[in-house]
């Protein structure tokens, strides 16, 4: 067979593999430093114009190839986790953008149990006020939790969803404070610099199957817009197969685009493709694992949903899904860490399909419990999960469609995940009841893929050293939540932004790249 492979035309002073969270901020970074980045994503492109208001449609947001789940508590991936296209999971998120506490970094200090991180708040807290302003998210005056903020949201709350004023009024009736949710969704317009002007949200309530409007903050039309307009190469539809090496220093990345093979050479590789797939592709070149960490401690957050029916019409499908959280729980007397409890939207697919899930309904009875969609809310938690050895990531011998073999992902809920999800259910019931629902189920669920290619000082405990770098090899990084040692009680998307400046701003301190 004649081969497909042609040489590379261009080469590049840093190429990203991944273009979400973890690789579009540090990819704007490099480029406006003048550097030659390129960025290689799977996915392809999804302007905002060609999201369609169907989710069913909107499938090819998501990273759907095959992922095998092992454990006591297999965990389901697809439309679950991972993005697949142009700015990666923002695609889908619901741009809840919490930041993490303090004491989240410290969980071995604090208890005795899990690992602290190797760096503190103070590291994080300028990247925090910088990515919330350019993004521009929309949050409340006055936060009840963490510490005081230095500089203020960019823009007013959101208004509440139906979900949200439900959970606000449960939650009073308990004595639970809430507040309206850091999000990066506009509440007005904003000029976005490398895009353009980004339309305040029309609370179309479709954030997790893409926004029309540009209204959510994903990658595409904030950093990796501002990467390009530094003059960043872009290529989508581009899937990295395998990492060159010349000695102790990787040289290149091999990818498939448009059906041929390609190779681009490199001075600097950075990894940002996520908790499963930045591990599965060092998993089958045989690098950066002298520690035999890479694959290892992979997390996901406790995220039972509680869901409710309601006299009152709700209609779940619109507003802001990311509207209303609660941080009280941070601290739960007998668990190591905490969570909190946010409200939540959802379209009708998705809601039929977790109910047939959870409750294993089908046929005239699904059909009966559909009809009350409209009067349908529900909130969950996004709790801690501590590191194990019990879970983790590992190459099967199955193949996936392109040859490859495809990653098996181990994990079983310790005690502490078990007894923190019973904690949760118990309180979210109580939420509802005084919140006045009628039926109320329940949806046990992990949420976010995390750990597996964790950070620290000790090459011989960890892949990558405090800044991203990886211990075996110098000229490679990793950007993304794979090198979260701890979960964090909030959802990951600010921090692994604030990691990947961090990062990139390293990288230049050092002269690294």
């Amino acid at each position: 067979m004649e081969s497909t492979r042609t040489p590379s035309a261009v080469s590049a002073d840093v190429v990203v593999i991944g273009s979400g969270a973890g690789g579009a901020p540090l990819s704007a970074r490099l480029a406006r430093a003048g550097l030659k980045v390129t960025v290689l994503e799977a996915g392809l492109r999804h302007p905002p114009s060609s999201v369609a208001t169907d989710e069913v449609a909107q499938a090819g947001l998501f990273w759907m190839d095959e992922r095998l789940s092992a454990g006591r508590d297999p965990v389901a991936f697809g439309r679950n986790n991972s993005g697949c296209g142009v700015g990666g999971s923002t695609l889908h998120y619901t741009a809840y953008t919490p930041r993490a506490q303090p004491d989240d970094l410290r969980l071995h200090s604090e208890f005795g149990r899990g690992v602290d991180w190797p760096l503190d708040f103070g590291e994080l807290e300028r990247y925090y006020d910088e990515i919330e302003g350019f993004l521009g998210v929309s949050g409340p005056a006055e936060y009840p939790w963490g510490p005081p903020r230095r500089v203020p949201y960019p823009h007013p709350p959101l208004p509440l969803n139906g979900a949200a004023e439900l959970m606000q009024r449960g939650c009073e009736a308990l004595g639970l404070r809430t507040s309206a949710a850091a999000n990066a969704a506009l509440s007005r317009p904003q000029m976005q610099e490398g895009y353009g002007v980004r339309h305040a949200c029309t609370h179309r309530g479709f954030c997790q199957a893409g926004c029309a409007t540009g209204a959510k903050a994903t990658m595409d039309i904030t950093y990796l817009a501002l990467a390009e307009a530094h003059g960043a190469q872009l290529l989508d539809g581009s899937y990295v197969t395998g990492l060159r090496r010349s000695g102790s220093r990787l040289t290149g990345v091999e990818y498939v685009r448009g059906g041929k093979e390609h190779v681009l050479t490199a001075g600097t590789v950075v990894l940002s493709a996520g908790a499963i797939e930045t591990p599965r592709l060092l998993l089958e070149q045989g690098l950066a694992n002298r520690s035999g960490q890479v694959g290892r401690n992979f997390m996901a957050h406790t995220g039972i949903q509680i869901w409710g029916q309601f006299a009152e019409a709700v209609r779940p499908n619109r507003g802001i899904p990311g509207s209303l959280i609660s941080e009280d729980m941070h601290r739960v007397d007998g668990l190591v860490g905490g969570y909190l409890i946010q409200s939540i939207g959802v379209m009708p697919v998705t809601y039929a399909t977790q109910f047939v899930r959870g409750t294993g309904t089908w046929g005239h009875a699904l059909h009966e419990h559909m009809r009350g969609y409209n009067h349908v809310a529900g909130i969950n938690i996004l709790g801690e999960c501590l590191p194990s050895e019990q879970n983790f990531l590992e190459l099967s011998t199955e193949q996936d469609g392109r040859g490859r073999p495809k990653p098996r992902i181990h994990f079983s809920a310790g005690d502490n995940e078990r007894r923190m999800t019973e904690h949760a259910e118990a309180l979210m019931r109580r939420i509802w009841a005084a919140a006045g629902a009628q039926k109320v189920w329940a949806f046990p669920r992990a949420a976010h893929t995390i750990g597996t290619a964790r950070m620290g000082h000790d090459p011989a405990a960890s892949v990558v050293d405090p800044w991203g770098r990886a211990h075996d090899i110098r000229n490679l990084w990793i950007s993304d939540n794979s090198t979260f040692p701890s979960a964090l009680a909030a959802n990951p998307a600010l921090t692994i932004m604030a990691l990947s400046l961090r990062t990139a701003d390293h990288m230049l301190e050092q002269g690294a790249v």
